[in-house]
């Protein structure tokens, strides 16, 4: 017996927009540098910035990655950033270890969580000794 496949997607909304000319050629232009396929994909990538960022800005659950490199050969350096990721098991999902060179290590720690943990996780990886980087690229949950 085959069993039938439920997907749910979204359905396509079409919609107009008012603006300046001189705003759409800036825009436009933007879009052929970043070779969008279409403004419609830009316009929804915009929006999803926007959500990003409103989500980060009011306590509502972003995921995301922080990158981090350090020297692995710094004293009690490993030892240290597991301890500080075991301190933030409720939002860690996954780490990765990719080693640059013999003694630079990249680490990406995929988080879910609320902003103000990801943005303590974070200040506490980037102030602990022997990490020469740290960023963060954070997005949505995929949720409204």
């Amino acid at each position: 017996m085959q069993q039938k496949k439920t997907q749910t997607k979204d359905k396509i909304v079409r919609f107009g927009v008012s603006l300046e000319k001189s705003l759409l050629d800036i825009f436009d232009s933007k879009i052929k540098e970043k070779k969008y396929p279409t403004r419609s994909k830009a316009i929804a990538d915009l929006m999803r910035k926007e959500i990003v960022e409103y989500r980060w800005k009011t306590g509502k659950e972003v995921a995301g990655a922080i990158v981090f490199i350090y020297n692995h050969h710094k004293r009690n350096i490993v030892d240290t950033l597991i301890d500080i990721q075991h301190d933030f098991a409720d939002i860690v999902i996954s780490t990765q270890h990719v080693h640059l060179s013999h003694d630079e290590c990249l680490e990406i720690v995929v988080v879910k969580g609320k902003p103000q943990r990801v943005s303590t996780l974070a200040t506490t990886i980037r102030s602990t000794k022997g990490v020469e980087h740290c960023t963060t690229a954070i997005t949505s949950t995929g949720e409204t």
